[in-house]
């Protein structure tokens, strides 16, 4: 199992188009066989920060999400709404135990 959190800060201006863009990719990536989460969140004290909860089956599970289509346009839609490029920190599951998903 992989666990991937994203860190995103967007410029105020966009962040209504983020959000639209974002959900539509999450929304499509719930649908990938090996998504067991996809979970977009917006800091409360700061609607500019964004974090997305990803949780995979296998590493390799990832690595085709991010040859689908919907994550590239995704992407290709939201690189110039960042104040600064994304930053993504991958987690080893400890409970509940991958098998319990």
């Amino acid at each position: 199992m992989l666990i991937l959190h994203v860190a995103i800060h967007v410029k105020p201006e966009c962040v209504e188009a983020f959000i639209a863009a974002t959900k539509e990719n999450a929304r499509n990536s719930r649908l990938e066989p090996q998504v067991l989460r996809f979970d977009v969140a917006q800091q409360a004290d700061d609607p500019t920060k964004f974090m997305l909860y990803e949780v995979y089956r296998t590493p390799e599970g990832h690595a085709s999400h991010r040859t689908t289509a919907h994550f590239a346009t995704w992407r290709d839609t939201v690189n110039d709404m960042m104040v600064v490029p994304r930053v993504g920190t991958r987690y080893t599951n400890l409970s509940p135990i991958d098998a319990e998903w």
